[in-house]
């Protein structure tokens, strides 16, 4: 019987499933001579990026190299060490601006720690212009000064970045050390943490989403579903629209409070009258501001919850896959296995390749900005159930 995983332990704790990347960074803390000036995380969604980089910035300013109790690596890993700088952005891409406000902060020495740590999280969103200003801070790095990128994979990020960076390289987290992190952290039952981390692919964050929040269980259960609902292009037309609709409703509940809350306090910060009819031209004008950011928040949201959903319409044909080959890999929906097994009744193994590309090419055309429903509609017909079955 295999035992179970020993759970890293100090600022390493919540980085789950990367024992060779805990030791490649541990190696770099206690060895200054082997650091270098700039690092690239890399991995899959959910595989924890930022979490092991926050850790490694923990242990780079810890006298112990990452005990996880001193106020250094605390600080650090809740984003609140005066020196370490964390750009987490939510909009479509990281401008100039934004960069260049880095640019100068890793220019200054750091004031209470060993190092200036700068992380920035969505290194992928950063455009061909702003990625130039990063380049030259990293073709010139100031002394004791370590950038941290993440992104999903080295091709999400500009070659001339990349080219200068160290790749630190993290691997989907088994479903058993995902669902101990969900049980130890979170206090969330096993049974039920075991269920979200094998739904959610080994998706940390969204692990934690579907074991604590029924209505992103039904959610799922409802995309789930759409593969043995779509029968002819008016399903396939319906579908599309549920698809985003489904999007826009979990857009809407975490993100409706928040921005009523934004500008609550914007107008407090201005000391405008909340229930004025009309506001002064500069509140005005900062409202729109916050107006213009929330849009571009609310339709990365979107896209991002389109894109989740894709993810997990494409686990149902990749398990009906599974049951056709006979393999004896377990099923991501094993609690909706009354699905998968229409679904590979229904289709030839090739038809759900098929699909399975379909799925991927709405993904990416949602990522070259096409309109949403264009490509969800687009790729529902293409899942149209085969006739007679």
């Amino acid at each position: 019987m295999t035992s179970p995983p020993v759970a890293a332990r100090g600022v390493w704790r919540d980085v789950v499933g990367q024992p060779e990347t805990i030791a490649a960074l541990e190696r770099a803390v206690a060895d200054p001579a082997s650091m270098t000036h700039a690092w690239l995380f890399t991995g899959p969604p959910g595989s924890g990026r930022s979490v092991a980089a926050r850790a490694f910035a923990g242990a780079l300013q810890c006298p112990d190299g990452g005990c996880g109790e001193c106020r250094e690596c605390r600080t650090a890993l809740d984003g609140t060490h005066a020196d370490v700088d964390v750009l987490s952005t939510e909009a479509l891409s990281i401008g100039v601006a934004q960069t260049r406000d880095l640019v100068q902060l890793a220019g200054r020495s750091p004031s209470i720690g060993r190092y200036r740590v700068i992380l920035v999280e969505d290194a992928d969103r950063l455009t061909e212009q702003s990625g130039n200003v990063l380049l030259k801070a990293l073709e010139e790095p100031t002394p004791r000064t370590v950038w941290l990128l993440c992104a999903p994979s080295l091709e999400d990020v500009l070659i001339t970045v990349r080219s200068r960076s160290r790749h630190v390289r993290l691997r989907t987290p088994p479903v058993a050390e995902v669902a101990g992190l969900l049980n130890r952290r979170d206090g969330i039952d096993l049974g039920m943490a075991t269920y979200a981390a094998r739904a959610a692919q080994s998706h940390i964050g969204l692990a934690k989403r579907l074991a604590t929040d029924e209505g992103a269980r039904i959610r799922r259960r409802d995309t789930i579903g759409l593969a043995v609902r779509i029968r002819g292009v008016s399903d396939a037309v319906g579908a599309a629209a549920d698809l985003l609709q489904i999007a826009e409703q979990e857009r809407d509940r975490s993100l409706e409070a928040r921005s009523t809350h934004e500008r609550e306090r914007l107008l407090e910060t201005l000391g405008a009258d909340p229930a004025a009819r009309t506001q002064p031209p500069h509140v005005r004008a900062q409202i729109n501001a916050l107006a213009k950011e929330q849009k571009t928040r609310a339709t990365r949201f979107t896209r991002d919850m389109v894109d989740r959903a894709l993810v997990d319409l494409m686990s149902v044909y990749r398990d009906a896959l599974v049951l056709r080959a006979g393999s004896p890999v377990g099923l991501v929906n094993e609690d909706a296995r009354p699905v998968v097994e229409e679904v590979a009744t229904a289709f030839t193994a090739e038809g759900l390749l098929r699909a399975m590309e379909a799925i991927a090419t709405a993904r990416e055309r949602i990522e070259a900005n096409v309109a949403p429903l264009l490509a969800l509609e687009a790729m529902a017909v293409a899942l149209r159930v085969p006739a007679g079955r």
